[in-house]
């Protein structure tokens, strides 16, 4: 895993695009304050750039680094879930302003699978998690299930984690500033 990490960091720091294992499916990622490599996943995924893609952190202060409140509703929620959980944010700060959605929030989960935490911590910056799908087409569940289109088109596949067999997105939920919690997935 340590020279996995090495190499996405290298990647990730000049302003390339990963595919790598999350605590979800596997995800095209990039350094989350680099618009222009941002710019590069909406461009591999084929995606409107209307559309805004979320981002993992390593830790809560990490979290708190790149939102300017984080409601107490959402560290409940982030205290409860069971399962991996994306929460949107009204007023992050720090990201590539391309991340965010039109009404200029944003989304971030706190990664706790080992790969993504420790590359997150490393980079000491946010990292794009989008899923490693054309738009449109079903998310890949395991690694086996990605096109050759998304593969070609990286500039790191990881090596870790590619036996990981049929996983699932996290939920999302909005939580603004003012506590008020809508489902989205």
């Amino acid at each position: 895993m340590t020279e996995d990490i090495n190499k996405a960091l290298e990647v990730l720091k000049a302003g390339g695009v990963i595919l790598y294992p999350t605590d979800t499916i596997w995800g095209l990622g990039c350094d989350a304050t680099n618009e222009k490599a941002v710019e590069r996943i909406f461009e591999i995924k084929k995606r409107a750039d209307s559309k805004s893609m979320l981002s993992l952190v390593g830790s809560d202060g990490m979290l708190q680094q790149f939102v300017y409140e984080v409601p107490d509703a959402a560290w409940q929620l982030i205290d409860a879930a069971v399962n991996p959980l994306t929460i949107i944010y009204d007023r992050p700060r720090g990201i590539a302003s391309n991340l965010m959605a039109e009404d200029g929030s944003a989304g971030f989960r706190i990664t706790g699978e080992a790969f993504s935490k420790t590359l997150c911590m490393r980079l000491r910056k946010p990292l794009v998690s989008t899923s490693a799908n054309i738009s449109g087409q079903p998310a890949p569940r395991c690694f086996r299930e990605i096109s050759p289109d998304i593969l070609s088109a990286v500039d790191y596949i990881v090596e870790y984690g590619r036996d990981a067999d049929n996983a699932s997105p996290s939920n999302i939920i909005k939580v603004t500033d003012s506590n008020v919690i809508k489902i989205i997935r």
